[in-house]
């Protein structure tokens, strides 16, 4: 069976269908694996930089243990992802570049890492290991693209790009909160950080129990904003800075220039110790429990700091979402005790060559998918070759539609090729024009693009060539399955809408009058109900209700305004119709036949006059007898 897409204008054919592809990675049987293989554990935080550890020079912090890990690792120190997290993510799973497994915004319907693929998961579950993942996964929150239907045995994890966005667990503020655990939404108590590494340790330990090698993935939220922290940690944060009054007073200065402030900074690496007490925490149990020598341990971040770039970067220009390298370049620790040397290597690496990496040191590279643009890096860790390959990489995603860029004039949410950073060897060649030296000019102050014709006719030609074997695939969006006996009913929200960012509870609590479109494929024929919503069915609201600001844990949400909404519209393929509130006043429900196969989807929400306000952020749909 094969579906086919007709997008942004282009008719593209794709021959592999979702259920045919999902079903040959469900059916896949485990194959045998050795005794004494490896266990693998990635931890990936979210939103620190290179220079937010003291191992790397920080002076306002002390990460006492990811310090210790550092130093008993190899540490790849010229190491890159994507400057925002779904790309990185899309990245570290597949193992391709972004633009080819489609994950390439953190919303705006891009976030999607293509159902065909197989995952690192998927790897190690082929391979015989026991799978879980605990945190934030951030490539889909529907079929077939949530953590369960991408190889993961077990799944504790929380929809999009933080805790409070859209499609999370309404008013959830990191304690004490409803995460969704293998499929169902389950309350957990605690902060999420220490719940997250304390579920993943209880999991790890029964698996090893089993005699079963695991890989477990802890994707952390922390430390993206909200800044929201257990106080304690705060409380040390001001004890380090008030050691040293010189410091504390150049820090204040450094701030002074800039839009943030102290007391975002002081939560913000608040939220770093605590990330640091939990490392310590998983590698005492590592040691305590005498899996450390056969445990392969990963430790890296999802993209440049949010703050770095205002009090400390390494010596760095940029931040998240920039292509300086400071929005980039990232610490990865790679830990194997007495298998892999503690040492630096500067070589030029990248977050998609962890995927061929692990499976190559576990032994289990027979189960890579063919042709990857990741390379392994086993025998340079293992140091059985000096130096990797000359090798040149681009980094390229989607920003948000609402961002201001140099190198395009349209909406910089979709893929243009001149949105990329060239990296080869010492040379970054940034949206096809501006060529730096980092190796003499690190925090790239200096475009040498004229000094050097022939690196940038070289970087170029390589950016072309790369641009023409993606730019047709990452203008197709990967769609939503509605309707199939995996999730019926499921929960479409805004942040699918394709090219318009709704992605923050914020947002829904203030009223955002945006609306976009939803690329979905009916898995079967039938009658489909669709539950037009203005709040998510948790929270009780009412269509037209406000609410008020609300105190949380560590810190408050805003009021939410009022919205006239007395009717809606729903448009899905044929389907063109308007109906009032139902009785309950909470959503707007239309019924109607859908054939199997792909198709768009946009809402309206109307006031009395039946002009529209937005579009519905939440949509409850189900495929209903008739």
């Amino acid at each position: 069976m094969s579906w086919i897409h007709s997008d942004l204008g282009d008719t593209f054919l794709r021959t592999t269908s979702i259920a045919v592809a999902i079903t040959a990675l469900l059916i896949a049987s485990p194959q045998p694996i050795n005794a004494t293989s490896p266990n693998v554990i990635v931890v990936m935080t979210d939103d620190q930089g290179y220079g937010d550890f003291s191992f790397n020079g920080n002076p306002y912090t002390q990460t006492p243990a990811i310090d210790q890990l550092a130093s008993e690792s190899v540490q790849l120190t010229d190491f890159h992802v994507a400057p925002m997290c779904t790309p990185t993510r899309g990245q570290l799973m597949s193992g391709l570049d972004a633009f080819r497994n489609a994950a390439i915004n953190v919303s705006s319907g891009r976030t999607l890492l293509r159902h065909d693929l197989k995952t690192m998961a998927n790897v190690f579950q082929d391979a015989g290991y026991r799978t879980g993942i605990f945190g934030k996964w951030h490539l889909g929150d529907n079929y077939p693209f949530r953590p369960e239907d991408r190889g993961f045995d077990e799944a504790l994890w929380f929809p999009s790009s933080h805790i409070n966005s859209v499609p999370d667990h309404w008013d959830n503020d990191y304690f004490d909160d409803t995460y969704i655990h293998n499929g169902k939404r389950v309350a957990y108590s605690g902060y999420c950080t220490d719940v997250f590494f304390d579920e993943a340790i209880k999991w790890s330990k029964q698996s090893s129990s089993n005699g079963s090698p695991f890989f477990a993935f802890i994707p952390l939220n922390s430390a993206h904003w909200p800044w929201f922290v257990p106080d304690q940690y705060r409380d040390r944060v001001r004890q380090i800075l008030s050691r040293d009054k010189a410091l504390q007073e150049e820090l204040q200065q450094k701030l002074d220039t800039t839009p943030s402030n102290l007391e975002d900074l002081i939560s913000f690496l608040a939220m770093g110790l605590n990330i640091d007490d939990n490392v310590g925490k998983l590698t005492q149990f590592l040691n305590e429990s005498g899996l450390a020598e056969n445990t392969i341990l990963v430790f890296l971040t999802d993209n440049g700091s949010t703050f770095g770039h205002h009090y400390f970067n390494a010596g760095m220009r940029g931040n998240k979402t920039k292509l300086w390298e400071g929005g980039h370049r990232v610490p990865c620790l790679i830990r194997w005790p007495n298998q892999l040397a503690a040492q630096k290597i500067d070589d030029l690496t990248h977050v998609q060559d962890l995927l061929p990496t692990l499976a190559d040191l576990a032994d289990c590279e027979e189960h890579l998918p063919g042709s990857l643009d990741g390379t392994s890096l086993a025998s340079r860790l293992l140091g059985t070759t000096d130096s990797l390959a000359d090798r040149m990489l681009v980094i390229n995603y989607s920003r948000m539609p609402q961002f201001k860029v140099t190198y395009t004039k349209g909406n910089p949410a979709i893929p243009r090729r001149n949105g990329a950073a060239v990296m080869w060897k010492k040379w970054r060649l940034l949206e096809n024009r501006r060529l730096y030296d980092v190796e003499q000019d690190p925090h790239q102050d200096h475009n040498v693009a004229q000094d050097h014709p022939e690196i940038v006719a070289k970087m170029r030609e390589h950016l072309a060539t790369w641009w023409d074997g993606v730019k047709d695939d990452v203008m197709t969006p990967e769609r939503v399955v509605i309707g199939s006996e995996q999730e019926n009913p499921s929960l479409l929200t805004a942040c699918e809408w394709l090219d318009i960012f709704v992605d923050q509870q914020v947002q829904i609590r203030r009223g955002v009058l945006k609306n976009g479109v939803w690329h979905l494929i009916a898995d079967q024929p039938g009658t489909y109900e669709f539950a037009l919503r203005r709040w998510p069915k948790e929270s009780g609201l009412k269509l037209d209700q406000a609410i008020p600001m609300k105190q949380v844990t560590d810190g408050t949400f805003p009021a939410g305004a009022a919205l006239p909404i007395k009717a809606g519209r729903l448009k899905i393929g044929d389907f063109d119709q308007t109906s009032l509130a139902d009785s309950s006043g909470e959503s707007i429900t239309f019924r109607t036949q859908l054939s199997a196969g792909p198709i768009e989807m946009q809402t309206w929400m109307l006031d009395g006059n039946q002009d529209s306000i937005c579009g519905a952020y939440y949509v409850d749909v189900q495929r209903v007898e008739d």
